[in-house]
């Protein structure tokens, strides 16, 4: 039976409706749930999202998906966010996402989910889509991701260039030749939805920076 259920459902993060619809054989597919759901065969991450347990499993779940289906519409953002861009040593331990509804924190089987609210003129723009093996998910460009921090922490004072850049290179770690690689035209691009100057200021640094190492 775990066999039929492995093929009907190739993914290790699923919602319940798949869970549903791969047991529709059953005469009561909700007590199996439950029997599954006992058995460690599927682990429930949230109400309605599960993924397989450990000794079913084909590969380990991604934690980037099931952050876009714990709570949306959000894509993977911030902290998280700049660290698989690299921009930030430290390795973040919570997942932390973008949305334009409210924010919430869950704490789930598969670790901590943090979703951090932004404008909804903003949520649109600076938004990729990885794609892996079995499914893909959507994450901030750099550039976002750095704009949707500067937005969440508020309390940072800054208000010319050198604030800004003492910030980032002292608050957050991010070295120069990071900032060098981000693009100052799609920074101001979002400094123009979230309507934020010091995001405007951000973008400015990144230009200077970039002159002054030689680049165009």
């Amino acid at each position: 039976m775990i066999d039929d259920l492995r093929k009907l459902i190739p993914t290790e993060e699923f919602d319940y409706q798949a869970l549903l619809e791969s047991l529709k054989a059953f005469e009561r597919p909700r007590d199996k749930i439950t029997a599954l759901l006992r058995q460690g065969v599927i682990i429930r991450v949230k109400k309605g999202i599960y993924v397989f347990g450990k000794a079913h499993a084909r590969r380990l779940f991604a934690r980037e998906i099931l952050a876009n289906m714990i709570y949306g519409p959000s894509y993977v953002s911030l902290d998280y966010a700049l660290h698989y861009h690299g921009l930030i040593p430290e390795r973040v331990e919570a997942l932390t996402s973008a949305s334009y509804g409210r924010s919430r924190r869950f704490n789930t089987p598969a670790g901590l989910f943090i979703y951090n609210m932004i404008p909804s003129a903003a949520y649109g723009h600076g938004i990729d889509q990885v794609e892996l093996d079995k499914g893909a998910f959507l994450i901030a460009t750099p550039e976002k991701a750095l704009c949707d921090k500067l937005y969440v922490d508020r309390g940072t004072g800054v208000r010319a260039q050198a604030d800004m850049r003492d910030y980032l290179v002292t608050s957050l770690r991010i070295d120069t030749q990071g900032l060098r690689e981000l693009n100052p035209d799609a920074i101001d691009t979002i400094a123009g939805r979230y309507r934020s100057r010091k995001m405007r200021l951000l973008g400015g640094l990144v230009r200077n920076l970039k002159r002054q190492a030689g680049e165009s």
